[in-house]
């Protein structure tokens, strides 16, 4: 479709996900899939620092930094889903925006970090938000990127690339994002994987990062702004 506008689209899907996204995003913070982040995260940044959430859907990770001091300010493409993290951060100091992560609404150097989480996927030019990051990241800040790992199952979601159609998900592998960010202007400092329920018995930590890679269910790389 020539007329196609992948961040309406993207907007679109969702603003119809948003409830269903809501009821299990608590579980995936509190005990499941997103469980380590925000403590891998406060490792590299200091509290009361500046963070954008960027994807930051209903806000359950934005209120997991605003009670651990950091200053929090949320963006996402989906109305439905900043409407739900306004509700979700009632009390403290996030604040939520509208916008699309290709096109960042803030000045040069306007944040000491960045959370990233399953968000990139859903761009249509990964790089050039990569590039948008590291224009609002003081330099010496922090990149905290998740992108979906080779064994999750809603990489589904780009399979209909391979019939040429428009799909609202670009993956890619853990190492093409490192590559990526390594070859404009980010220096990696740490990553963690997440892995699938039954892999609990396998040796993860001695296996080489090219494999512990290919197991996981989502790779959250720790990166910093080299400019």
């Amino acid at each position: 479709m020539s007329d196609f506008n992948w961040s309406r689209e993207a907007e679109k899907q969702w603003d119809e996900r948003s409830s269903g996204w809501n009821s299990k995003s608590m579980e995936m913070w509190e005990s499941g899939s997103r469980k380590g982040i925000i403590p891998f995260f406060s490792k590299h940044v200091a509290s009361m620092g500046t963070v954008c959430d960027l994807g930051c859907g209903d806000g359950y990770g934005s209120l997991k930094l605003a009670d651990l001091g950091y200053l929090v300010t949320g963006l996402d493409v989906s109305e439905e889903m900043i409407h739900k993290a306004r509700g979700t951060n009632e009390g403290n100091t996030a604040q939520f925006i509208k916008g699309d992560i290709s096109k960042l609404p803030f000045e040069n150097n306007s944040f000491d970090a960045v959370l990233a989480i399953n968000s990139l996927e859903w761009t249509e030019d990964p790089l050039k938000v990569i590039k948008e990051i590291k224009r609002v990241v003081k330099p010496g800040g922090f990149a905290c990127i998740g992108i979906l790992g080779p064994t999750a199952a809603p990489r589904i979601n780009s399979y209909r690339r391979l019939y040429n159609e428009k799909v609202i998900c670009n993956t890619m592998m853990p190492w093409e994002l490192e590559q990526l960010a390594g070859e404009n202007g980010w220096e990696k400092a740490d990553s963690l994987g997440v892995y699938k329920r039954g892999t609990d018995q396998m040796p993860i930590g001695s296996l080489s990062t090219e494999l512990r890679q290919a197991l996981s269910f989502m790779w959250v790389s720790m990166l910093r702004n080299n400019k």
